[in-house]
Formats: structure tokens, sequence, C-alpha cells
């Protein structure tokens, strides 16, 4: 996997590179199952290939979760605790941002639940 990407997200987690790469793998999985496919399909235009994968979309409409979900996804995923889990998505979507761009990043938080999209914007938690 992108070595620059998970490494970020292990310095930001204070996780393993091993658990940073299971953070990135579920985050980049669970938020595509929360966008649309086209908007899915633009950041997979825009990330290192190793990571388009986790952001291919077999449908356009996006599955509607709230927030508490998306880091309940996540943790069962990856085996970690929620905590853990809300810190990797925080990690890896502010990774994610820095790969894509302001503008991309921008038009995929406007498809999240407002406590998601403030979180991952520098806001805190909402749980």
């Amino acid at each position: 996997m992108e070595l620059a990407f998970i490494h970020k997200v292990a310095e930001w987690t204070g996780t393993t590179t091993d658990v940073s790469e299971a953070l990135t793998e579920a985050t980049l999985s669970t938020l595509t199952q929360r966008i649309s496919g086209g908007e899915a399909a633009d950041l997979a235009d825009r990330v290192p290939d190793e990571l388009r994968p986790y952001l291919t979309k077999g449908q356009e409409y996006p599955e509607v979760f709230p927030y508490g979900e998306f880091v309940r996804r996540v943790g069962e995923s990856t085996g970690v605790d929620l905590a853990t889990a809300e810190a990797g998505i925080v990690a890896v979507l502010r990774a994610l941002r820095d790969v894509v761009g302001y503008k991309e990043f921008m038009d995929t938080l406007a498809q999240l639940p407002d406590d998601l999209a403030s979180l991952a914007a520098g806001g805190t938690s909402r749980r």
C-alpha cells in the first residue's frame, strides 16, 4: 500500500503500520459506501494506485448511515476500539485531503453527515 499515506496515518494515530493500513482500508471502504459512485470515482482518480480499490463502487447511490455507524463499521472491520477507529478515520480523511486537494475533499465532505464532515475538517467528535 502507499507507504507515505500509511505512515501519515500511523504518525497521527500513534498506531503501527499494520493497524494504520487496516484503518486506511476500512475508512476508505466505508467512505465509499457513504458517498455517491461519482464522488468515489473522482476520489479514486486522485489517489495513489494502491488506494484505488478501496474507492471502487458498483452503484451510484450512497448508503445513508450516521456518524456512529461509520465509526462502528471501521472499528468492527479493523478489530480496534471505537476511540482508535475514530482517530483512524480522522487521520485517513486528513491524509486523503492532502492527496486529493481541498476542493475535491470538500465535495466529498458535502455528502457526509455534518458531525463526520466537521470531524474530518478539524472539528471535534459529536458521538
